[in-house]
């Protein structure tokens, strides 16, 4: 039951949309709150409520560089994860996009 509890807490947290948004933007390296925030645009209270998310729920890791903070995703296979939901998305898309053609 707790690796349920585990894999819940996951999705859960990949499932809201700015979340979602701010994993994305971590692909490509560690950022630090003030530049996630440049393209995110939320109070940095929320955004760091945000991100606590996503650290409990294992997907991001923190690390203190003398006065910033910076985030990374803790684990390449979440990476894997998001472009396989990208690519279902794609397909689907192209799909409803093919049968309205027809």
């Amino acid at each position: 039951m707790v690796i349920e509890n585990m894999e819940v807490k996951l999705f859960k947290a990949l499932a809201h949309p700015t979340r979602l948004k701010i994993v994305k933007q971590l692909v490509e390296g560690k950022l630090c709150v003030c530049e996630l925030n440049e393209d995110i645009e939320l109070s940095q209270s929320n955004l760091s409520q945000h991100l606590k998310i996503l650290k409990d729920a294992y997907i991001l890791i923190q690390e203190r560089d003398g006065l910033r903070i910076n985030y990374g995703i803790k684990n390449e296979k979440i990476i894997e994860l998001i472009n396989i939901v990208e690519q279902i998305v794609a397909k689907e898309i192209k799909d409803i996009t093919k049968q309205i053609r027809s």
